[in-house]
């Protein structure tokens, strides 16, 4: 169902739309360029920004990839599952350490970076950075025909084969960059009809599958329940409460269909309730989809005491962020130049951990820990900066600063350094730095 005009919206649903756009002025009239810290950052940012799109971007299926298992030109993704592979869903359903596990998680965050550093720049050149990624993150929900099931990525050497097994953390991060590229310059009008018909289709699986019969599971691509848990939208923990009514809102705000609108009112007061205690101890990335959940819901939320509700969530939630900087960052100073240099495997050749479920999981080794803590550094940054007002500590920003001029871009292999640009760009645009 198309949007009407906004203009004769029926004056009952007026309290719904008036926040979206508010939200839509708001990156309109977004703030002012702040200058960079200093020179060596912004050399160092231009560093990172050009291993992302040539190392990580994987222009056959214009999507990023997890890793690097060599710094040799045209070798950085040889360990790629081949579409012989993928279809056997091997070595497990999900994707799991091969490269091709994160990639709407990753497209999600970069889009919504493009977003950030727009607002900062106004580059032209942006529109057809975020066109690819928009591509890459079409192919992902579509390329396997079965409607409303969002692929971790899709097999560079057929650009059409994916793992059937997804995440709640993939489709949180897709409907939020695809929201967050909506609402931006950047896109144009065919991508928005686009837009429109891919958060329908993942809101109706929602309403489908999202059911107490599947115990709130929005299942496979193959129809059958996730045996690990990770695809339940409902009765979860604190951080994940949030985004089965979040993919509802979206799907009203660029369709106004009362449909969806009907869905997110339905668990939006019982999800922010839950949202109130979120772990301290979970990982940044957690956190961070928590907050991008939040972010759309409070973007959208006409109800003014539930809006200040999810106002202090965020910020909570920022401050955990703090804290999680703060330890990542000490855990990164006992690293040496050589560790944090670090190439992942091929993951073929490493030992295989089956978990109780059968999924048999591919182990890195010490590996695991450099490319999780160069993200984790990325995204505990992000978490404050995404709060209304956004706001980083004066430790937290040297921390972040340390960070982004010590990391050797050029020899760091992990996804991380995506977080690491996004950080940077969300310091920029909200005026911190």
């Amino acid at each position: 169902m198309m949007a009407k005009p906004w203009c004769v919206v029926d004056v009952m649903k007026f309290s719904f739309v008036l926040p979206s756009l508010l939200f839509v002025a708001s990156l309109v009239s977004a703030h002012a360029e702040t200058p960079p810290a200093n020179a060596s950052l912004e050399k160092q940012m231009n560093q990172a920004w050009d291993v992302a799109w040539t190392r990580f971007f994987h222009k056959d299926v214009e999507t990023f990839m997890d890793y690097l298992s060599s710094y040799e030109p045209g070798k950085e993704q040889a360990h790629l599952p081949t579409a012989e592979e993928v279809k056997r869903q091997y070595p497990n359903p999900c994707g799991y350490s091969t490269g091709m596990e994160d990639g709407m998680i990753l497209g999600g965050a970069v889009l919504s970076m493009l977003c950030d550093r727009y607002a900062v720049t106004k580059e032209k050149d942006l529109r057809s950075k975020a066109a690819q990624v928009f591509r890459g993150m079409k192919l992902c929900g579509t390329v396997h025909g079965v409607p409303g099931y969002v692929a971790r990525n899709v097999c560079p050497e057929d650009r059409k084969s994916v793992y059937i097994n997804s995440s709640r953390d993939q489709v949180t991060h897709y409907v939020h960059g695809l929201w967050k590229y909506y609402h931006s310059p950047l896109v144009d009008e065919p991508a928005k009809v686009e837009i429109r018909k891919l958060c329908t289709e993942v809101a109706e699986r929602m309403i489908a599958f999202v059911t107490p019969e599947n115990d709130y599971d929005f299942c496979r691509a193959d129809g059958q329940r996730c045996p690990l848990g990770i695809c339940r939208m409902w009765n979860v923990q604190a951080h994940e409460a949030a985004r089965l009514p979040m993919i509802y809102a979206a799907a009203w705000d660029v369709t106004q269909n009362e449909r969806y609108r009907e869905q997110w009112r339905k668990y939006a007061a019982e999800a922010i309730a839950q949202s109130t205690t979120p772990v301290e101890s979970k990982p940044a990335y957690a956190l961070l989809q928590m907050q991008a959940s939040l972010e759309l819901l409070y973007a959208l939320e006409p109800d003014s005491a539930l809006k200040k509700q999810i106002q202090d969530i965020m910020l909570k939630v920022g401050g955990l962020g703090e804290k999680r900087l703060d330890h990542t960052v000490k855990i990164i100073a006992k690293k040496t130049p050589e560790e944090m240099r670090m190439l992942g495997p091929d993951w073929r050749t490493v030992p295989v951990w089956k978990n109780q479920k059968g999924y048999p999981n591919p182990q890195w080794g010490p590996y695991r820990e450099i490319w999780h803590i160069t993200r984790e550094a990325g995204e505990a940054s992000l978490l404050p900066l995404m709060a209304d007002p956004p706001a980083m500590s004066a430790p937290q920003k040297q921390q972040l600063q340390d960070v982004l001029l010590q990391t050797d871009y050029l020899h760091n292999s992990s996804c991380g350094i995506i977080y690491h640009l996004a950080a940077y760009w969300k310091a920029r645009r909200s005026g911190v730095w």
